[in-house]
């Protein structure tokens, strides 16, 4: 028998870890200039990735890292380096340079893939933050059934992240050009701020151990 007060606190901790509404904006300043449709594809192949991701982590648990070497320390200060990475280009406007120097082709193909993937998959929505908290989780879901369970309450998380970004897409009509500027740069320095404390998390759990 599943218990439902384990599910409904697997969802609460992979929704609050996750942060759909805190995610939403930080999308925006990511997707600077796409178009609905592009932002749809970006925000769905994200999504789709980071559940892969997470699914991966949920069936084996902790068992994942370990096999590998790799402690949850470690893959917090690897994720909040390369978030930093993305923030000081939001910052600076590189980012926008970079677009500006490549073809209509190479934005709606390379770029669009690749945003998918990093940053918005991995690390910003399965991340060290939503790792550790599926790997701690599925310690709750034993059996097989509770871990098919696991994975359908990753999946639903995901479906309602997946609406938060469609929605989110919306809001950027009503911004313009200098106000995309303002969220871009605003949304940079807390990317950095999120990323600085990834690092410290990290450090932290790497010396603890």
């Amino acid at each position: 028998m599943l218990n439902i007060d384990l599910l409904v606190n697997a969802i609460t901790t992979l929704l609050v870890t996750i942060d759909p509404p805190g995610l939403a904006p930080i999308f925006l300043g990511l997707t600077v200039g796409m178009t609905r449709p592009q932002r749809t594809q970006v925000a769905l192949r994200g999504c789709i990735i980071a559940f892969c991701i997470l699914a991966v982590f949920a069936l084996p648990g902790a068992g994942v890292l370990s096999l590998l070497g790799i402690s949850i320390g470690a893959f917090r200060i690897a994720g909040g380096l390369l978030l930093f990475w993305i923030a000081f280009e939001m910052i600076f406007e590189r980012r926008n340079e970079r677009k500006e120097k490549t073809s209509e082709v190479a934005i709606t193909r390379d770029h669009i893939h690749n945003i998918a993937v990093f940053p918005l998959a991995l690390p910003l929505i399965a991340g060290p933050g939503a790792i550790s908290a599926t790997i701690l989780t599925s310690g709750s879901f034993p059996s097989a059934l509770e871990r098919a369970a696991l994975i359908g309450v990753i999946a639903l998380c995901l479906v309602i992240l997946f609406l938060s970004l469609v929605i989110a897409e919306r809001i950027d009509r009503f911004l313009g050009k200098t106000g995309r500027a303002i969220l871009t740069r605003l949304l940079g320095v807390i990317l950095a701020a999120l990323a600085v404390q990834f690092v410290v998390d990290g450090v932290k759990s790497a010396f603890a151990g």
